[in-house]
């Protein structure tokens, strides 16, 4: 029975064939409660099995999400079912991170599936506006970029995201944020959106009402997140931030944390932690509005001073019960506040804030008890040289002395004239009798003796406040070489400052002293000594420096290689701007250096300097507590800027060895520029001497050139007498001379008019004589002219008689010659025709000659010429005539040839013209 009973039952089916089989019926299902079903049983699968419902139901699943939005229900399962396919069960044979890859591109890939889950802000549900967040958040997790620009380009998108900030359920208001958060990092567009639909507004009433930074909980943190992601590298939102008003927002927010801390109440032990890092994340956005070389830093920093934002920031950071790295932060930003500001660094100088000494340092004050019980308030400067100094500092509050001291670096920044009092006023404290512990100088030319053993960050600290004085500054470097100890006249030895630093940086060295005190020395020396002629020779001024920085560089056993390098360093800058009137003049150093240290060890020393992790890595270092090794100091060995000028001048200064002695490096301070290249002076000074001899030599030679002229005077003088003689002498001669020239000129004048009448009269007669053989040849070429014309004419008309003669003829000739008188017909044709043009050219040429007449009759000077002209035309016309004479010749003789008869008449006719043609000839 059972036997048949299995084989009745249905074939077993697995997951990928009901995954199959749903996906197909989802597919063609027409009625809503069948999706439903159908998607309901994808659900079942899709956390085990998220790659086979993704391919087979994925389209399918977005196509019910837009056809059936309107069901809260469906909507509900199927928003459900897409997430878990983005967040499928671990132990799923088919996880990875390529699904939800798979699954992003195919809702990015079109707007409208983007827009779909942003409709669905707009419902009321709970369910629909949770699960369509997580979504996108899952997509934009996936495809960041590609959702961000669905989001910005879909219609309202951005407005509907921003709305759900003030949704009155945590879950959908802590998943608007955090959605939020994750794509407004890295869009600048999107961020100016955001921040224009009163994002700002809504962020800071969510604080508000989460408890604001004392009692707001991990809500009131991914505000800040979000905050900071709308403002950060963004002018446009930091400046309508600022002008809206919100950044007095910054303290009150501030101030109300101060107030709880300072309640009888105070804050809960396990609310401090969250506490700590509200207001860590307030003072990271504000630290936003204050980037180095930002267009808007300069009036973030005036709009924040005005707020009284600075004055709450101080208080937090001199705050006792306030956790360290609270306090290093508003340190920190204290110093982003007023850096690079004059007005600002000159107005944070007179703050005062709550002293950072213990109660019982300042339980009495100039002998007395303090008669009120309120904070001791002090100076912000003497405060901050009190934490970045202290002798008893903890090794927790290194990052307060670290941020203490970079407050300091920043009031001093860019403003020559701080510095320079800052700098007088250690001076004054130090050559006073009063003792005073956190005087920079004092610490660090007094007797390490005093401080040896202690905590080695008090001299480094010193050392970079110092640096930091001195660096580029000539004025401040002047000021401070004036600082001497002993007196001369009592007989003491007066110790120079430089030489007193040098002096305890070679004596904490020997002794085995921690390396960052003789590092925080040679970073003074080296920023003090670079291009300072007037440090270095004050430098050189104790010899036995010198000497003992080679012996450490020399006896190096590769365990100090920051020590040892930067002394190289240092020998570098001192050889580099020494001269040769220095103490020890550049050639016996040059020597010193090559023959005890060599220039291989001085390359390798330097190289490993710049090569150590400490200097190479140390932008990507931490610098701060953070960096401490289990039971040793924190990995903080220099200076931020120090490391800057070191990496900047490491080719120069390893280089510098290689320069030969001879040439000084010009160096200009304050406009005036010092160090020349002593070969060149020499050089200068042998041709001044050359020039000098030259002098005397022409001196010499004007004397005796002088000599000489008064000589040639005295002969000129003598001279010009008899030329004076001489010279009336041939004036009376020239005055006969031109008497005699007058009489001979009339004279002239006389023969020259009888002369020209003469030739006046000549020119009468010839002109006459010519006129009237002119006047003859006229006659003669009319004449001459008529005849020609008479015979031509003559002529023409006996040619017309013959050729109708010959015309006649040729018709009553027999019909065997008719070809024959045909082409001699046209022959006479032709040269008849010849003859007529040729006719027309001798009436012409007739007519040119009548012309050529004339103009003889105009130019007289050409007479000759144009008489010559006119014989040459005649001869033309008469060689015409003669051709016209021959031809008919031909003629005749060719009718005689056709048989033809010829009259006598025309033949003695033509005897006689071959007779007057050879009389012409």
């Amino acid at each position: 029975m059972f036997r048949i009973l299995e084989s009745q039952a249905p074939a077993k089916q697995n997951a990928t064939t009901t995954i199959s089989t749903l996906s197909g019926r989802l597919q063609s299902a027409t009625l809503l409660e069948d999706r439903r079903a159908a998607i309901l049983g994808l659900r079942s699968f899709a956390k085990l099995y998220p790659a086979s419902v993704a391919s087979g139901a994925l389209r399918s699943l977005i196509s019910c999400l837009n056809k059936d939005v309107e069901d809260v229900d469906t909507t509900k399962v199927i928003l459900e079912t897409l997430l878990m396919l983005f967040n499928p069960d671990e132990k799923s044979p088919e996880a990875s991170e390529d699904i939800a890859l798979w699954l992003a591109d195919e809702f990015t890939q079109r707007q409208e599936n983007i827009t779909v889950l942003l409709d669905l802000l707009d419902t009321s549900d709970f369910f629909s506006r949770l699960y369509s967040l997580q979504l996108i958040s899952a997509i934009s997790t996936a495809r960041p970029q590609r959702t961000q620009e669905c989001v910005y380009t879909a219609p309202l998108g951005v407005s509907r995201l921003v709305a759900v900030l003030e949704d009155k359920r945590e879950a959908v208001r802590s998943e608007g944020i955090l959605l939020l958060t994750a794509l407004t990092p890295s869009a600048p567009d999107l961020q100016k959106l955001v921040a224009f639909e009163n994002a700002f507004d809504r962020i800071f009433s969510i604080i508000d009402a989460e408890g604001s930074l004392t009692h707001g909980g991990i809500a009131v943190q991914d505000c800040l997140s979000l905050l900071a992601n709308l403002l950060r590298l963004n002018v446009s939102n930091q400046s309508y931030f600022r002008e809206t008003g919100w950044v007095k927002k910054f303290h009150g927010l501030l101030k109300e944390s101060l107030r709880e801390q300072d309640s009888p109440d105070s804050v809960a032990d396990w609310a401090r932690p969250q506490r700590d890092k509200n207001v860590w994340g307030l003072l990271a956005v504000l630290q936003l509005f204050l980037t180095k070389g930002s267009i808007g830093t300069q009036a973030n920093q005036i709009s924040f001073w005005q707020n009284g934002v600075l004055t709450e920031v101080l208080e937090i950071a001199f705050h006792r019960s306030i956790d360290m790295s609270i306090r290093a932060e508003a340190l920190a930003t204290s110093a982003d506040l007023i850096r690079g500001n004059s007005n600002l660094q000159e107005s944070f100088g007179q703050l005062e804030v709550v002293s950072p000494r213990d109660p019982e340092e300042v339980l009495q004050i100039n002998g007395h008890a303090p008669t009120n019980t309120s904070p001791l308030r002090v100076n912000v400067l003497e405060a901050l040289l009190d934490l970045a100094l202290a002798a008893s500092s903890s090794i927790q509050a290194f990052d307060v002395r670290l941020s203490a001291c970079d407050c300091i670096k920043a009031y001093l920044f860019g403003h020559g004239q701080i510095r320079l009092f800052f700098l007088r006023r250690a001076i004054d404290g130090h050559m006073s009798d009063v003792h005073e512990a956190d005087n920079i100088l004092t610490i660090l030319i007094e007797d390490p003796e005093n401080w040896r053993g202690t905590d080695p960050y008090r001299p480094w600290t010193a050392s970079v406040l110092l640096f930091h004085l001195i660096y580029e500054d000539f004025d401040a470097k002047n000021a401070a070489m004036a600082v001497k100890d002993g007196d001369a006249e009592s007989g003491e030895e007066v110790v120079t400052c430089i030489q007193a630093l040098t002096g305890n940086m070679i004596s904490a060295e020997r002794k085995g002293e921690d390396e960052r005190v003789a590092i925080g020395y040679l970073m003074i020396l080296c920023g003090w000594l670079y291009e300072d002629h007037d440090g270095v020779n004050d430098f050189l001024g104790e010899g036995s420096n010198v000497q003992s920085i080679v012996q450490l560089v020399v006896q190096d056993d590769h365990s100090r290689v920051l020590v040892t390098g930067l002394c190289a360093f240092l020998l570098g800058i001192v050889y580099e701007f020494s001269t040769k009137d220095s103490p020890i003049s550049r050639e016996t150093l040059h020597q010193l250096l090559t023959s005890r240290l060599g220039r291989e060890q001085y390359s390798d020393r330097i190289t490993r300097l710049r090569e150590h992790p400490m200097v190479r890595d140390f932008e990507v270092l931490p610098q701060g507590l953070n960096s401490c090794t289990p039971g040793g100091l924190p990995e903080v060995y220099f200076d931020r800027t120090f490391v800057d000028f070191l990496k900047d001048n490491f080719s120069r200064i390893l280089r510098a060895i290689d320069r030969a002695p001879g040439i000084e490096v010009p160096v200009i301070a304050n406009g005036i520029q010092k160090g020349i290249s002593r070969e060149l002076v020499d050089s200068l000074r042998a041709q001044v001497e050359d020039r000098s001899q030259t002098i005397r030599k022409l001196e010499s030679e004007i004397v005796t050139i002088e000599r000489r002229l008064g000589q040639e005077q005295a002969d000129h003088r003598k001279a010009k007498e008899s030329t004076v003689i001489e010279l009336g002498r041939i004036k009376n001669i020239n005055d006969g001379l031109q008497r005699n020239h007058e009489e001979y000129l009339q004279k002239i004048t006389t023969e020259n008019q009888i002369s020209l009448l003469e030739a006046q009269r000549t020119h009468e007669s010839v002109m006459l004589s010519l006129q009237g053989e002119l006047q003859k040849s006229k006659e003669d070429t009319q004449a001459a002219v008529a005849r020609i014309q008479t015979r031509t004419d003559a002529e023409i008309d006996d040619l017309k008689s013959i050729i109708r003669s010959l015309e006649s003829d040729l018709a009553k000739s027999n019909k065997d010659h008719v070809q024959d008188l045909q082409i001699a017909h046209e022959d006479y044709s032709t040269k008849t025709s010849s003859l007529e043009s040729r006719l027309q050219r001798a009436e012409e040429k007739a007519a040119d000659a009548e012309a050529r007449s004339v103009q003889i009759q105009g130019d007289r000077d050409s007479k000759e010429n144009s008489r010559k002209a006119v014989q040459a035309e005649l001869d033309d016309l008469l060689m015409v005539l003669g051709d016209l004479e021959e031809k008919r010749s031909r003629d005749k003789k060719r009718l005689r040839a056709l048989g033809e008869q010829v009259s006598d008449g025309e033949e003695e006719e033509e005897g006689e013209e071959e007779e007057e043609a050879d009389e012409v000839d």
